[in-house]
């Protein structure tokens, strides 16, 4: 299983942007297809977006298309999640996932443990 560590979270005013990082410890990320997933207080964890591994193919969910995209460095094991123009709707606890089913239109996340996440709060 490939173990996951997500950063880059913090407090931001609306109309910022963050950079968030997924790395691995111990395996390659260069074989998975990867996803980003996000969870509000009380609400279900809902998908944000995805790259396959080979790239440059990616799926990015409605609500935040146009402001967020999705790449990877192979060479750092790392995939980012570039957010801008953030709002306060995109408070959350973002977590990466590896290894998904990845179709062009829809991922479906790997059974593969969540890491801790990373806590992203934007401020209105």
């Amino acid at each position: 299983q490939v173990q996951l560590v997500e950063s880059g979270g913090g407090l931001v005013q609306a109309g910022g942007f963050l950079r968030l990082s997924c790395a691995a410890s111990g395996r390659t990320l260069s074989v998975y297809n990867m996803g980003w997933f996000r969870q509000a207080p009380g609400q279900e964890r809902e998908f944000v977006a995805a790259i396959s591994w080979s790239g440059p193919s990616t799926i990015i969910a409605d609500s935040v298309k146009g402001r967020f995209t999705i790449s990877r460095d192979n060479a750092k094991n790392t995939v980012y999640l570039k957010m801008n123009n953030l709002k306060p709707e995109d408070t959350a606890v973002y977590y990466c996932n590896a290894g998904g089913r990845y179709n062009g239109t829809y991922y479906v996340a790997s059974l593969s443990p969540w890491g801790q996440g990373t806590q992203v709060t934007v401020s209105s």
